[in-house]
């Protein structure tokens, strides 16, 4: 059973959420809260798979209970999702640098949510080839990092190639065979170069590896 906790301050967009999700035999929405102060003091109380976190909320915004979750050892496994109205604005790139798996907008799809939703508790990247791309031409076109660059030099070669192919939102079935692996030997190395990178997941992943220069935008 995913256990999800639902952080918006608008009941009714709640509710929508809550009936959506209640209605799957695999998925269960184990709390509510209206701000993120009340988010997170949640998020610690029922441990959720999953917390889909508004970015606008009074008391306490998104981007800030995102850095609380992620900050907090307790909750190492809780995969925060941020909910946005907005689509790819630089509140979006704030949550990610924050420690949040992904971000969805308001407006998708039923199926896709749902489908999101499972996604992001396998601990897999919610960020489509596509978004990526936008993501990074808008908000990671700049000179590299020096100290992102220099965290990539305990990367093996097969590590660097992965985090390339996850910064193109590869899933680890595409890596392995970008790579001529096996699909376990694709997740090792993923997994070994988010521990060497202290990322939380594959999203900081892909914020690392533009930072670094590691990938850089193409431009038309």
């Amino acid at each position: 059973m995913i256990r999800v906790l639902l952080v918006d301050d608008q009941p009714l967009i709640r509710s929508g959420f809550r009936a959506l999700l209640d209605a799957e035999d695999d998925i269960a929405v184990v709390a509510e809260a209206a701000d993120g102060a009340e988010g997170v003091a949640l998020a610690r109380r029922h441990l959720p798979d999953i917390a889909l976190v508004d970015i606008q909320m009074p008391v306490v915004d998104g981007i800030e209970a995102t850095r609380r979750i992620v900050a907090d050892p307790a909750l190492a496994a809780v995969h925060v999702v941020i909910l946005t109205n907005y689509g790819l604005d630089e509140h979006v790139f704030n949550a990610l640098r924050a420690g949040a798996a992904g971000f969805l907008v308001k407006d998708i799809e039923p199926e896709d949510f749902l489908h999101a939703v499972r996604v992001a508790a396998r601990g897999d990247a919610l960020l489509a080839p596509s978004i990526t791309r936008k993501l990074i031409d808008r908000y990671v076109a700049q000179p590299p990092h020096p100290g992102a660059a220099t965290a990539l030099r305990g990367l093996t070669g097969r590590e660097r190639e992965a985090v390339t192919l996850v910064a193109q939102g590869l899933s680890n079935d595409q890596i392995a065979a970008r790579m001529v692996i096996s699909p376990v030997t694709a997740k090792t190395h993923v997994n070994r170069a988010m521990t060497k990178l202290h990322a939380r997941d594959r999203a900081q992943l892909v914020v690392i590896a533009y930072e670094s220069g590691l990938v850089t935008p193409r431009r038309p």
